[in-house]
């Protein structure tokens, strides 16, 4: 009998340890529950992030015009991150001048966000984990092995825990647009290192489609899920600008009131895109990401929609 209550209670303690741990990340101390944190399917690592990222002159590429790609400008250089490449890779880990910054990007959520790569004067570098929450991605940082969800822009989980990331500007829109406002903007080459086809898209259809992958909290149907909005954070407050509704002002800029400031949310048709700029004319970063994502982690977000004058 003794024998069989510890054979019992070696086999809790192992269910106990597997259910704080997944794909070897000690998940003891989660600001979310463990059950929430779902299995993507790669491993580890299993979508490689590109640590050593290299560059062409926007002479020496040949995007499409319409080609999607994130953009960032920061210290006075500007660079464009085609989706192609980052849909293989998700993590960027890249430097502006002597800034650590990451690009960060959820095939499954349509969100791309840069953030400045350091904590506490500490400079991170990241992963993929291969792990989800709210149908996107978990980063984790290689220096403490800590989960970061991307659109909690916190670590959620190991040392780091309720550190956030400073989110910077990062621009969603055709290679057009960009490198009409940056001409010397500098792109990421397809010599990443790996063997990948970067003209294959590997989420065909997943965009003109309403079905999710994987469970999220919260839903909302006030607009379809794959939705594109442009979301903002400020002074605690959300808001959710839907692409739908800033078409239907024909090319007009949107001018907003909302936590104690003055906006103007200006939408490019042509390029599909959305920028957020303060009353002392500054932009502002904001997140462009389909509407299930931007509602399952903000679901007492304020929307935008558009009242015909």
């Amino acid at each position: 009998m003794k024998s069989i209550i510890i054979l019992l209670f070696a086999l809790a303690t192992i269910q106990s340890t597997s259910a704080q741990q997944k794909k070897g990340f000690d998940l003891s101390n989660s600001s979310i529950p463990v059950t929430e944190i779902k299995d993507g399917g790669p491993p580890k690592d299993g979508i490689p992030a590109i640590d050593h990222p290299k560059f062409l002159q926007a002479s020496q590429v040949s995007l499409g015009e319409n080609a999607r790609i994130l953009g960032v400008y920061e210290n006075g250089i500007a660079k464009a991150y085609p989706i192609s490449i980052l849909n293989y890779h998700e993590i960027v880990n890249d430097h502006f001048g002597e800034k650590p910054v990451v690009i960060t990007y959820c095939p499954l959520c349509g969100s791309g966000i840069a953030f400045k790569a350091e904590v506490n004067g500490e400079k991170l570098s990241f992963g993929v984990s291969g792990l989800l929450y709210n149908s996107d991605v978990l980063l984790y940082d290689r220096q403490t092995e800590s989960l970061w969800s991307q659109l909690k822009n916190e670590a959620i989980s190991g040392k780091l825990k309720g550190e956030k990331l400073k989110i910077l500007n990062t621009a969603n829109t055709t290679w057009e647009n960009w490198k009409e406002k940056y001409p010397n903007t500098l792109v990421l080459s397809e010599d990443t290192g790996f063997n990948r086809d970067y003209s294959r898209n590997p989420y065909p259809d997943y965009e003109n489609s309403s079905r999710l992958y994987f469970p999220v909290n919260e839903k909302n149907e006030l607009f379809p899920p794959k939705e594109m909005v442009i979301g903002l954070k400020l002074n605690g407050k959300t808001k959710a600008y839907p692409f739908s509704e800033l078409k239907k002002l024909k090319g007009k800029v949107l001018k907003d009131s909302f936590a104690g400031q003055k906006l103007e949310i200006r939408y490019h048709p042509k390029a599909g895109s959305a920028e957020v700029i303060n009353e002392n004319g500054e932009l502002l970063p904001a997140i462009t990401n389909f509407w299930f994502a931007w509602y399952a982690f903000n679901p007492n977000t304020e929307v935008y929609q558009y009242e015909g004058h």
